[in-house]
């Protein structure tokens, strides 16, 4: 139960909610309720599909490409930690909205992919689901999935909480995401460091 609560706090922060939520607000501000609601799900859903997939495909990713699972913890770490500092540096600055005709499926991509899943978050999916095994598997999946029930509520509650917070109080929860995700990212690295040296030593 202790690895369900800390897989879904870890994947929370790591699709750093209060962000996606500003590029949802950008992305559809001239859209409906109805639509808002429509590209949330469709959003979340595709989310959810990605993430599945790189959950399986990190171990024979490794295996195939000969690379340590420590070598790929310090490389996404590294990569994670650019886009913590990246949200605490600028936090949101989000003018998202798209012209009607490029407007195709907007739920996929940009907002799904690379906003929710972007590549620092990719890296460290993999890591994770190479780093769990059995049925720590399964607990981890679930918490990706509550991680991601958390993100469509707040996108369903999105133009409530734009009016609650305003933009500057998402920016500075962004910002607070931001740090958290240096800190997570810093752990990867080290762990990673730590491995390659015990594997290593003599």
């Amino acid at each position: 139960m202790s690895l369900l609560v800390t897989t879904w706090i870890k994947f929370l922060f790591l699709f750093a909610p209060f962000f996606v939520v500003s590029m949802f607000l950008s992305l559809t501000r001239n859209d409906s309720r109805t639509e808002r609601r429509s590209i949330a799900n469709r959003a979340v859903l595709a989310a959810f599909f990605i993430c599945l997939m790189l959950f399986f495909f990190g171990s024979p990713m490794f295996d195939a490409l000969g690379i340590t699972l420590d070598s790929f913890r310090v490389g996404a770490g590294v990569l994670l930690f650019l886009s913590g500092v990246s949200l605490v540096r600028d936090g949101v600055r989000v003018n998202a909205e798209l012209p009607h005709e490029q407007r195709d499926d907007i739920a996929v991509v940009p907002l799904a992919m690379p906003t929710i899943v972007g590549p620092a978050t990719i890296g460290a999916i993999l890591v994770y689901g190479a780093e769990l095994q059995g049925l720590d598997m399964i607990f981890g999946i679930a918490g990706m999935m509550l991680a991601l029930g958390c993100l469509l509520g707040f996108l369903h509650m999105a133009t409530a909480m734009e009016r609650l917070l305003g933009r500057t109080g998402l920016n500075i929860l962004s910002k607070v995401t931001g740090l958290i995700l240096a800190a997570m990212a810093s752990q990867i690295v080290l762990t990673g460091i730590h491995g390659f040296i015990q594997a290593n030593a003599f």
